[in-house]
């Protein structure tokens, strides 16, 4: 039945998503290993809130970005030192039972990450930050972000929440878990874009692999801040020791536009903003 539909205009099959089963590691084609990283937390604050959960799954690829195998999977409960607020119990499940009693270790996640030459996250600006914080071997790890270094409406996906991708690659999952997004994660990230013809880990490590620069809009003025956000520009509020401003993160061959529009359309005169050249092993830490 499921076959017949499949093959009829009015009807579109999905499959309900099965987790890879790990396999040795790959020898020869210039295989690379990278991870795959989600947490669930007490909140959204890094430098304050706690992780209650990580998940990990450590796969092989080539450099031209095909998937070949799934090389172990982490997951790991960590229990706070204060009770999980409610709200986040009715979004991810979590309870105070559950994580009591039990810690992520340090050692444990520097073993399972060796090897690996990049983190990828579906959220990366938020869980690197928590990653570094907990773990430090994150801090001299490249990063990817599959979230917001593919464009995915761009390759006719409804939106970039993990849902709406997996729905687009032909899956369901019904699980809430870090380990099992990162599972979720890896079928869509080998799922063949038709405008590329290539996995979307080929078009999200290109873009990783491409510097960026970030622009800060220092000092400008209070009544132009609508035009800063509609262009995409974030706040900063200054407590994590970097500049209380407006910023924009561009690629290095839109930065002259970039400068152009603060100066013509911001402080009405020459300028020269802050400039913060940043790559995949900068990008989305709070260190920068």
């Amino acid at each position: 039945m499921a076959e017949a539909l499949s093959q009829s205009a009015d009807y579109r099959v999905l499959r309900r998503l099965v987790p890879r089963e790990p396999c040795d590691a790959t020898v020869g084609q210039g295989a690379r290993t990278g991870i795959l990283l989600d947490t669930e937390t007490t909140g959204l604050d890094h430098a304050r809130d706690e992780i209650i959960e990580l998940g990990m799954v450590k796969f092989d690829y080539t450099p031209d970005g095909r998937i070949i195998g799934v090389r172990d999977t982490f997951s790991a409960f960590n229990h706070p030192s204060a009770p999980i607020p409610p709200e986040v119990t009715a979004l991810t499940g979590i309870t105070d039972d559950m994580v009591a009693g039990h810690k992520i270790e340090e050692a444990a996640v520097n073993a399972f990450v060796d090897g690996a030459v990049i983190s990828i996250a579906h959220n990366a600006g938020f869980d690197r930050k928590f990653a570094e914080r907990y773990w430090p071997v994150f801090e001299g790890m490249a990063w990817g972000c599959s979230a917001t270094e593919v464009d995915w409406r761009k390759h006719g996906f409804a939106g970039a929440q993990l849902a709406y991708l997996l729905n687009g690659a032909g899956f369901f999952h019904q699980a809430h878990r870090a380990v099992d997004d990162c599972h979720a994660l890896l079928e869509i990230l080998d799922f063949t874009l038709a405008m590329t013809g290539a996995p979307a880990l080929a078009l999200l490590l290109e873009t990783a692999r491409k510097p960026t620069v970030r622009v800060w809009a220092e000092q400008s003025p209070f009544e132009l801040k609508d035009s800063l956000k509609k262009r995409g520009y974030r706040w900063n509020d200054g407590s994590d020791g970097r500049p209380k401003s407006w910023h924009i993160d561009v690629c290095e061959t839109a930065l002259d536009d970039e400068i152009t529009f603060l100066r013509s359309e911001i402080y009405l005169r020459d300028v020269e903003p802050r400039l913060q050249t940043l790559t995949a092993f900068t990008r989305f830490s709070c260190r920068v």
